[in-house]
């Protein structure tokens, strides 16, 4: 399939924006790294399985029986994806991949919390403040934000065995760095820890694979959100091994956990259900199988060529307009994914997001992300200049991001060059319109 048609592929592409001035323009979504839209097969076959819906695992009616069966043939279309073995792993439904992550952690406090949780200072919110009620420490990262894997192995060896996970995201959303997740769960393995790896970001741009069981570079876990990979209906993934489900009480007791109740006796059935309280959200399932059919056809390398030609093409455009900062590491330049992290001299990030909407149409996303330890890092911001800012209401840290889905085009990236030259030279008179000066 040409790149020409991925736009073809996704709904909503195509609709007008207003502007400040009442006049309506091509909307330009450039905010994909926080949820992306659905593909058009995934919208019609949610439509289509409308008719067919009921809830699944609990009744002999026709409906029943067929939603149950699309509702577990979905887990082996997901085990697929990323190759994982349903022998010996489980895939657990959720709805996105914070429930994913605060339910892995849950399920493994008893077990593991006396030991130590090694996160690192990329990591999103959501992979960070579950593990708090652990033993937590941080694997560095350098003034890019580059992960160091020898800072990893130093901590693996001053723990001396007691690190049982090590948990990392992919790609990170801020700078879209992608992580050496194979030599990081090497490293875990050599030091008897396992790994989980954050998904979100990664595994709707490139090729995952989780590896055997048996090898070195195995992922312990892996959780990811199907709204981030065009099928924006509430579900998320939660794969790990079985045996480190079984024989646990489920994070979130209720309907669908249990096999018999008495008064005074509980036997909780078995994984996956156990760990899927309630009545499953079946149609964010379908949308999700319909989602990895998707971008199968397309093909995840293709797809991320195609990412990675427009990153590349925007990063040699940002670097020629003066005054704009872009975060991001020369020295790893080709692991990333398409994300995008920059400044302009001088105006506050918020306003120039405000400025991108308002006069163009162009949707980004500004702030900290869900990560603000690790944007307060790349700004080189001490501890002291947050707590100031913070008892002073003065303005929060941030930076403008920029993040691609398939279906942008160099045409839209060539309109965003085009008004961030407009903005720089303009500086006052934007501010003086939008906002205030730092």
């Amino acid at each position: 399939m040409s790149t020409s048609n991925y736009r073809d592929l996704v709904v909503g592409v195509n609709i007008k924006a207003p502007l400040a001035n009442g006049r309506y323009v091509q909307a330009i979504n450039f905010d994909n790294a926080a949820t992306t839209p659905p593909f058009v097969s995934v919208a019609e076959e949610v439509m289509r399985f409308l008719t067919l819906y009921s809830s699944v695992h609990r009744g002999f009616g026709y409906k029943s029986q067929i939603s149950t069966k699309i509702y577990e043939e979905t887990r082996k279309v997901v085990a697929k994806f990323v190759n994982a073995d349903l022998n010996t792993n489980t895939v657990i439904f959720v709805k996105n991949a914070t429930e994913a992550i605060n339910k892995l952690s849950n399920i493994l406090y008893k077990k593991y919390k006396n030991g130590v949780i090694l996160s690192t200072d990329m990591e999103h919110h959501s992979n960070d403040l579950p593990w708090r009620k652990y033993a937590i420490d941080y694997v560095s990262v350098d003034k890019y934000g580059v992960l160091s894997l020898e800072d990893l192995e130093e901590k693996l060896i001053n723990y001396d065995g007691n690190v049982k996970l090590v948990t990392i995201t992919g790609a990170s959303n801020v700078t879209g760095y992608r992580n050496p997740i194979y030599k990081a769960a090497e490293l875990a393995h050599k030091y008897g820890a396992k790994i989980m790896v954050d998904g979100a970001q990664l595994v709707p741009h490139a090729v995952v694979d989780i590896k055997a069981d048996t090898s070195p570079k195995h992922i312990d876990y892996l959780v990811f959100s199907a709204h981030k990979m065009y099928a924006p209906f509430g579900t998320g993934v939660l794969i790990g091994c079985k045996n480190d489900f079984e024989n646990i009480p489920p994070d979130y007791p209720g309907g669908g956990t249990i096999d018999i109740v008495t008064h005074d006796y509980i036997k909780w059935t078995e994984t996956p259900l156990k760990d899927e309280a309630g009545s499953p959200n079946v149609m964010g399932v379908v949308a999700l199988a319909v989602a990895i059919e998707t971008l199968t056809s397309i093909g995840m390398k293709n797809l991320e060529a195609h990412e990675n030609t427009l990153t590349h093409y925007t990063l040699d455009k940002l670097k020629e307009i003066p005054d704009i900062k872009i975060y991001y590491s020369k020295s790893n330049i080709k692991e990333r994914i398409s994300v995008i992290p920059f400044n302009i001299e001088n105006i506050p990030h918020e306003v120039v997001a405000k400025i991108l909407s308002y006069e163009s149409g162009i949707a980004v996303r500004s702030g900290c992300f869900c990560a603000h330890p690790y944007v307060q890092r790349l700004l080189r911001m001490t501890k002291e200049e947050v707590i100031t800012r913070i008892k002073t209401g003065s303005r929060k840290p941030g930076m403008v991001r920029i993040s691609f889905g398939l279906y942008n085009t160099t045409k839209e990236i060539d309109k965003l060059v085009s008004i961030l030259n407009k903005i720089v030279l303009n500086k006052q008179a934007y501010i003086n319109k939008y906002g205030s000066t730092i």
